[in-house]
């Protein structure tokens, strides 16, 4: 609005809407305008375009009418690639968690099919309009009912770990979850857009929670139970595949978003990176888990600010893509057992570790961000501003 001459501009965006008065002086009335937000869709190259076209209009490339034509075309154009390679693309990211978290071959593909299982059922249900939270509860009896009807059947050889399933399918699920956006909203001062975001991965944790649990307790009935794996032990090899395939888990997320393809080798590099990352802190130089993905994530922000500067990525790309590895599906599926099998204060405590990862990973890519943004003069602050009078 400034860059093209409405300085008397005020914005408001909220979690579901954005309002925009322009003042016009003492003798007019402002001119407001609401848009309310009511269906998002995961396409990181449609974001990637519109914030070339903000970019433009700022650097005083484009006018109002070419603007509004750009940014049509943008939002309307289709994906860039057809509906299954995004299914591939979540598949490719529970069998790279799987592997990462230990896994077998044949658990890694199990993992892959049981997570495309996930994605095409989701994607059916949201056509039909159910909430998100049901959505959530489906996929998380989907991840649990198939990985125990598959060890029922006797389909992962002995000394495998059918529990890498269900932790790499909950680490897609929660990589669906705004953490990261609403803790930079929360350090930010946008406390009201915050809160709206807290509720709603509150709300769609539950739903996962629910439908973990359920499906744990029918199998606990029927004499079946998926006892948590433990993580193997660190060597050099161990940790150059983890590196790797924690790479090949960026580039899957990236894919699966309709990332464009020049930008998936540089996700999979800031993915490698924040993994890395942890692996020196956590487990070489004995951190503990929530300081080490603290630390991970603020590579992984860093990685994304300068991949702003020097090669013009758009850094939530970067970012959401980074960071997924890093989430604590492991960690999660411990908790949601300890509460369907064990107890419900073994499973309150690591529910809360894992939040606490969470948070790290929100709050360490806000940090690395801000360490490389470019850095703009700002205008000085006058009390009244500061204290929101006037």
């Amino acid at each position: 609005a400034a860059a093209l001459g409405l300085a008397t501009v005020d914005v408001d965006i909220t979690f579901t809407s954005i309002t925009m008065c322009c003042h016009r002086g003492n003798a007019a009335v402002p001119v407001t305008s609401m848009r309310l937000i009511r269906h998002r869709v995961l396409d990181l190259t449609r974001l990637a375009h519109v914030a070339r076209i903000a970019d433009r209009v700022q650097r005083g490339v484009l006018d109002v009418r070419a603007a509004a034509g750009a940014l049509d075309r943008a939002v309307r154009a289709p994906h860039p690639y057809p509906r299954w390679v995004a299914t591939a693309g979540w598949g490719g990211l529970a069998a790279s968690i799987a592997i990462l978290l230990g896994a077998e071959p044949v658990t890694a593909v199990v993992a892959f099919v049981v997570t495309a299982l996930i994605d095409r059922v989701g994607r059916k249900v949201g056509r039909w309009g159910l909430p998100a939270f049901f959505q959530q509860v489906i996929g998380g009896m989907l991840a649990t009912g198939a990985t125990l009807v598959l060890f029922a059947a006797g389909v992962f050889p002995p000394d495998t770990r059918p529990s890498l399933v269900v932790a790499a399918c909950i680490t897609v699920l929660l990589s669906g979850l705004s953490v990261v956006g609403t803790v930079q909203d929360a350090i930010a001062g946008y406390h009201v857009t915050a809160a709206g975001r807290a509720t709603e991965v509150a709300l769609l944790s539950a739903g996962l929670l629910t439908g973990v649990v359920l499906a744990l307790k029918v199998g606990v009935a029927f004499g079946l139970t998926l006892a948590v794996a433990e993580p193997l032990p660190v060597d050099l090899g161990r940790y150059s595949l983890a590196v790797l395939t924690a790479g090949t888990a960026t580039a899957a997320y990236a894919l699966a978003g309709y990332t464009p393809l020049r930008v998936l080798p540089m996700a999979a590099l800031a993915g490698a990176a924040g993994w890395a990352t942890y692996g020196a802190t956590a487990q070489i130089a004995a951190f503990g888990p929530v300081v080490a993905t603290g630390f991970a994530a603020t590579v992984v922000g860093a990685a994304a600010g300068l991949l702003r500067r020097r090669g013009g990525v758009q850094p939530l790309v970067v970012m959401l893509a980074g960071i997924t590895p890093l989430l604590p599906g492991l960690v999660a599926y411990r908790g949601f057992y300890e509460l369907a099998v064990e107890g419900v204060t073994e499973g309150l405590v690591t529910i809360t570790l894992a939040l606490g990862i969470g948070l790290a990973l929100a709050a360490g890519v806000a940090l690395g961000d801000f360490i490389t943004r470019p850095r703009a003069a700002m205008k000085p602050v006058e009390p009244a501003e500061r204290d929101g009078a006037g």
